[in-house]
């Protein structure tokens, strides 16, 4: 079984994922979370994707795909792709590589919510360098600034701030349309009301799993 979650940044796609993993023992691959790696490790490849994200633009195919294909060559088991393919380029590409193992994506799960509603959640969010993020509207650290887990000062992620949150939403949406269009055609594509609560969220989820016989 092979999922993949869509939604703006900030839409807790990245939340619910995780939430999924760890119920029903999917592996979450995030490029994200991949090239946050990369760049805490300050390699080549890490410089050069703070680069570009922090203007708020998108991580070029060639990249994200090398990175994909060196994950999918070693998972045997069910999967989620959070946040990829972004673009129906990347959608075949993903469908190539998984027709190698014997695989396909068997749905497409877009998590809707409104884009003022995710300027304010990212907005609202700090990170660590020890890899800990938080809410300073929902789950805020016990002191004001600072990590819970490791005393660290916290910092607004580049990609976080409120002028390229809007920027990243309107080069998701240009590049995304086409996606969704084309995943709605195969049939696999399913809305998920991503401004309930978690459990309400993660429920839906549920129930689209066992439309797809999961």
């Amino acid at each position: 079984m092979n999922l993949v979650f869509l939604g703006y940044p900030g839409s807790g796609k990245g939340t619910q994922a995780k939430i999924l993993s760890e119920r029903r023992k999917f592996a979450h691959l995030s490029t994200g979370d991949m090239f946050r790696e990369e760049i805490a490790k300050g390699s080549e490849l890490g410089l050069k994707v703070k680069s570009i994200i922090s203007s708020g633009k998108l991580v070029s195919d060639e990249i994200v795909l090398e990175v994909i294909e060196n994950k999918i060559s070693s998972l045997k088991q069910d999967t989620i792709f959070d946040g990829f393919p972004r673009t129906v380029e990347q959608a075949e590409a993903l469908e190539n590589m998984l027709e190698k193992y014997s695989r396909q994506v068997d749905a497409v799960l877009f998590f809707e919510v409104d884009e003022a509603e995710v300027v304010k959640r990212l907005s609202a969010r700090r990170s660590c360098s020890c890899g800990r993020v938080y809410n300073v509207l929902t789950s805020p650290p016990l002191k004001e600034g600072v990590c819970d887990s490791c005393g660290k000062t916290l910092f607004i992620r580049e990609d976080d701030k409120p002028d390229v949150v809007s920027k990243r939403i309107d080069v998701y949406k240009d590049l995304t349309s086409p996606l969704i269009s084309y995943y709605r055609i195969q049939g696999i594509f399913h809305i998920i009301k991503a401004d309930k609560p978690s459990e309400e969220v993660y429920s839906q989820i549920e129930s689209v799993l066992v439309k797809v016989g999961v």
